[in-house]
């Protein structure tokens, strides 16, 4: 059930209408059985695989609080992370193992196998195993009292809003809010609509159009040029941006209008004038969960700097990983490791300190490298392999045959993009998300038609699926 499309929209209203008829302790039964019912109508094969973790975390979390003896604290810990990794391992990560053992035997002239099934990838296992850990993590590390209440606790992990693609929300934010009664204002219904239209809008009209220049280059149907090549790549960094974020953005509008806050995921990512600063501002609630259940676990910044440098590189190639179980994501994220790895060396030679102006044109040509940087990485995360990878960076180093090819391309991304830069431009001046609530009526009345106009124009309607949960085999093959 897509958010983009009318069955969900019927379904949420029918929820809306439920919801609201009913007193707080009914409201989280309506929102378990509603979210319950949004998951089953991807593959209601998978909803008890969900509740396994579920249950595994309710029951740790119980456990933990009642036992005081530290190494019997460390088991119950390490049963929650044994179920949820062990079922993350196998949905979403055994043939890719498989069939790299196999490819590696027989690069050294050894008999290999084929020991691979094919499984189905559950939607959303990455984001609500990645919740339920934190719960019982943080319980273990006594920074959450654990709730006694399986029903809040259910509808916390399963709440559909962010279910499937996030944003990862931590128990001390979110639980809270099932515990207590809730009351939903006028500003945060006005806000919600205002961020669910904004999210379809990026969805639709912008990175779907998207999608159109940029599969064809990626599945190698077009000729290639090194304009083209870098246009598409462009291009897909602006599509899995307003993909993703289109989806966060109806995530946190759908949540404010039953009376819940969720964490922003994403702030202007595109403006970072460097690695450190991408990943504040990019899937926040990823990379804040990395640093404190992976980096911070491995030792964080604490002995030195090679076991620093050793602890970004860990933790972003898992956060690669994490992705997707493919090759190109483990190089995405050893890329990642990289770049940050170098920022932070480079920044201890020069140390600051205190922050100077900087003259403008200087910040102009940090932010268009760090934006090519970017850019880089977003050509591993697309690609369909290395080979392919090698292809596309030859053909924009040495083909310089790039206007006649790239022209038709470059013109229509940037029509596309550009109701998103004018928006975002005024949320980085302003450093506020809701700014179009702060815009003059004319204003805020011809941003909305305009909008209006667009998305009747250039919608998508055939409800594509977000980047981030693709549902689909996991190849017999590579």
């Amino acid at each position: 059930m897509l958010f983009n499309s009318i069955t969900f929209f019927l379904f949420y209203l029918a929820v809306l209408l439920l919801y609201f008829l009913l007193p707080h302790r009914k409201q989280n039964i309506l929102i378990l059985i509603a979210s319950a019912t949004f998951y089953a109508a991807w593959d209601f094969r998978f909803l008890g695989l969900m509740y396994v973790s579920i249950l595994t975390d309710y029951f740790c979390g119980l456990a933990l609080e009642r036992t005081s003896k530290e190494a019997n604290r460390k088991w119950i810990l390490g049963v929650s992370i044994l179920i949820n990794l062990g079922i993350l391992f196998f949905f979403k990560y055994f043939n890719f193992f498989a069939l790299s053992a196999e490819r590696l035997l027989n690069s050294i002239g050894l008999p290999g196998w084929t020991h691979t099934l094919h499984i189905v990838l559950p939607v959303g296992i990455s984001f609500y195993t990645f919740q339920c850990m934190s719960y019982s993590i943080d319980v273990f590390r006594r920074e959450q009292t654990p709730t006694r209440n399986f029903i809040d606790f259910a509808a916390y992990i399963s709440f559909f809003p962010q279910l499937v693609a996030g944003p990862i929300e931590r128990a001390s934010a979110l639980l809270p809010q099932f515990e207590a009664p809730r009351h939903v204002s006028s500003d945060q219904v006005s806000q919600g609509i205002w961020l669910i239209f904004w999210g379809l809008f990026k969805k639709v009209v912008i990175a779907d159009n998207l999608s159109s220049l940029v599969d064809p280059v990626f599945a190698w149907n077009t000729p290639l040029s090194g304009g083209l090549v870098l246009v598409s790549l462009y291009a897909f960094a602006f599509q899995i941006y307003c993909d993703f974020s289109g989806y966060s953005d109806m995530a946190k509008g759908l949540a404010s209008v039953l009376g819940f806050k969720l964490m922003w995921n994403f702030k202007r990512p595109y403006f970072a004038l460097n690695p450190k600063e991408f990943w504040s501002r990019w899937h926040i609630s990823l990379s804040t969960w990395l640093r404190d259940y992976v980096y911070i676990s491995f030792g964080g910044n604490r002995h030195g700097s090679f076991h620093t440098y050793r602890n970004l590189m860990l933790t972003m190639l898992l956060g690669g990983l994490w992705h997707g179980a493919a090759w190109t994501f483990v190089f995405w994220g050893a890329y990642q490791g990289t770049i940050l790895i170098i920022h932070r060396f480079v920044s201890s030679l020069f140390p600051r300190q205190q922050p100077a102006p900087r003259p403008a044109w200087l910040t102009l040509l940090q932010w268009i490298f760090m934006f090519h940087i970017i850019c880089l990485g977003w050509l591993l995360f697309r690609a369909n392999s290395m080979s392919q990878v090698i292809t596309f960076l030859s053909a924009m180093l040495f083909d310089f045959s790039w206007i006649p090819m790239a022209g038709g391309t470059l013109f229509a991304f940037v029509i596309l993009c550009a109701p998103l830069w004018l928006m975002e431009w005024l949320q980085e001046k302003h450093n506020n998300p809701l700014v179009f609530f702060h815009l003059s009526k004319p204003l805020q009345i011809s941003f909305g038609a305009a909008m209006i106009t667009l998305l009747l124009a250039l919608a998508n309607t055939g409800s594509q699926q977000f980047i981030y949960f693709h549902y689909h085999p996991i190849g017999m093959s590579f």
